[in-house]
């Protein structure tokens, strides 16, 4: 019976969606500004305006509202500005109410078959890009800013010459024509045939597979300054150390479950931290930004501080009364369900594995039989080793979150109130460095492995990564890597030759990545063919 109702009212489906889809942004703006959200205001504000950008209606709706209020503003201004004044501009419109009219509606008509224009190219280009770099890669696209401004600059014009072309009256003598507005229309449409220019020329190179991959390239790098420090950070040492991060699995566990499903995009920290210290406990979520998850998912779960526990005999507003753990209930869960935002698209909003999968995407796209480009997917290579280079340099993000509690400094402080100075709040899980090169550059070489030009250049990224190795840890992540393409090679590549070939440049990587100097050498693999024609060289040259 329901299945027929939806048929003979199709509209009320539709209705009823874009409904909830208001609904749901009313919910998302009333939780931005809740008082328990405070803390989390700049990551939240952050990520609207993200959210914005990434639509690609934003800024060309920003540009007719510029063009709607402008307009009457010129004409307002003309009304009350000297003409003699006006003619003596040399590019000023002079012209009377039929020239003003003619020439309003043919810079109406021109900016707005431009615009369709420009909207044609950048579907085509879409489709193409969708075919050569994969669906996801079409985000970038879409929130490319320049295209986006060229397309709102020729609807601002057009909506602005309608309402500058409605201010024309013939039967008012004194003010008939708007000269101002007119020569600002005329300014405005030379600006435009240059945007149109600049939009061709800006396309041309969007459409380039290493301009693609530099801008996920960048992206990547943005997001690893974001999350991973220049230096180790000695707060957090003293406080993993001093306080419950080994304890707190002992304590009694209540499962979290995913509030809707959906992506993970964010996770609020701080909101976090105020909603644990508000009910006494811990709260550990096992996903990842980007994990799908649905609402009967464990992500992670809240442990409860004992009733003896010190840190619940923190003094509060009230002297000497202690904040005692409470259950959770409904309250906890809403809550919790403000401290994470979850979609049902998965989009960029700083996760490194976003980034770097776009690259990954890339080069496994380029590596199938329809597109056979090899060279493109060594260009990922390169670009995920430079990735990867950083982050195997700089401090990794701490899993542990505290909350920092306010004291007098002036006031003495026993040892047991120093070391609860920092209460264990949050634990995170956080991606090791094992695990982006094994989802990245692993990925790349289940997918090229019968290509030899792709092998050697994982293999040269190995050895590049080195150089950026700071631990035991990551050069044992590398040799591994490094026998996964020696195997892939082996059991892959067609010829013996070609097998000889890898193996002795792994052979040689795998002593360069052994020795004790080889932050200070060279790596250069010569193959034993061009070894034996340099022999040869030498001999004929004496």
């Amino acid at each position: 019976m329901e299945h027929i109702i939806l048929d003979k009212h199709p509209e009320s489906g539709w209705f009823k969606s874009a409904w909830l889809a208001v609904i749901h942004r009313l919910k998302q703006f009333a939780q931005l500004w809740s008082l328990q959200t405070l803390t989390d205001l700049p990551d939240r504000l952050r990520n609207l305006w993200q959210q914005l950008i990434g639509s690609y209606w934003f800024i060309p709706t920003a540009c007719v509202i510029a063009g709607i209020l402008l307009a009457p503003l010129l004409v307002t201004i003309d009304q009350h500005f000297d003409r003699e004044t006006v003619r003596e501009i040399t590019f000023a419109f002079t012209g009377d109410d039929d020239a003003a009219r003619a020439i309003m509606t043919a810079i109406a008509g021109a900016v707005l078959g431009v615009a369709g224009t420009t909207f044609s190219i950048t579907i085509a280009v879409l489709s193409m890009a969708s075919s050569q770099f994969g669906p996801r890669l079409l985000r970038n696209f879409l929130t490319d800013t320049p295209n986006q401004f060229v397309l709102g600059a020729f609807i601002g014009t057009f909506s602005y010459s309608l309402l500058v072309l409605k201010s024309i009256h013939k039967y008012d003598v004194a003010f008939g024509v708007p000269q101002l507005a007119v020569t600002f229309a005329i300014i405005m449409a030379i600006i435009c045939a240059l945007l149109l220019v600049y939009f061709v020329q800006h396309m041309v190179h969007a459409i380039q597979a290493s301009h693609v991959i530099q801008n996920a390239s960048n992206d990547a790098i943005d997001n690893i300054h974001y999350w991973y420090r220049d230096h180790c950070d000695i707060q957090h040492q003293r406080d993993i150390e001093h306080h419950d991060t080994e304890q707190f699995h002992k304590w009694s566990a209540m499962p979290i479950y995913s509030p809707s499903s959906g992506y993970v995009q964010q996770i609020y920290l701080e909101s976090l931290i105020t909603l644990t210290q508000d009910y006494g406990g811990v709260v550990q979520i096992h996903t990842n930004l980007g994990d799908y998850v649905t609402d009967k998912n464990v992500i992670g779960y809240f442990y409860q501080r004992p009733a003896n526990h010190p840190n619940n005999q923190q003094k509060t507003t009230t002297p000497h009364l202690a904040v005692v753990p409470r259950a959770t209930d409904g309250l906890f869960w809403q809550r919790f369900a403000g401290c994470i935002r979850i979609e049902q698209r998965l989009a960029n909003s700083n996760d490194i594995a976003y980034s770097l999968g776009q690259m990954t995407e890339i080069a496994v796209r380029a590596l199938s039989p329809g597109i056979n480009d090899p060279k493109t997917a060594v260009n990922c290579v390169q670009s995920l080793t430079s990735c990867l280079s950083i982050m195997m340099r700089r401090q990794p993000p701490s899993p542990y979150h505290f909350h920092t509690l306010s004291s007098d400094d002036d006031a003495p402080k026993t040892e047991v109130e120093k070391q609860r100075l920092a209460i264990l709040a949050v634990v995170t899980h956080i991606p090791k460095i094992s695990d982006f090169i094994n989802t990245s550059l692993g990925e790349i070489r289940r997918y090229a492995a019968a290509d030899l030009m792709v092998l050697k250049a994982l293999c040269q990224a190995m050895v590049n990564l080195n150089y950026a190795r700071v631990n035991q840890a990551q050069q044992q992540t590398l040799l591994h890597e490094l026998q996964l393409i020696k195997r892939a090679g082996e059991e892959n590549l067609g010829y013996q030759e070609l097998i000889d070939d890898l193996s002795a440049m792994c052979q040689q990587a795998q002593q360069f990545i052994l020795s004790n100097d080889a932050h200070h050498q060279y790596f250069n693999y010569v193959s034993e063919f061009d070894t034996h024609i340099r022999q040869a060289l030498q001999t004929q040259s004496r």
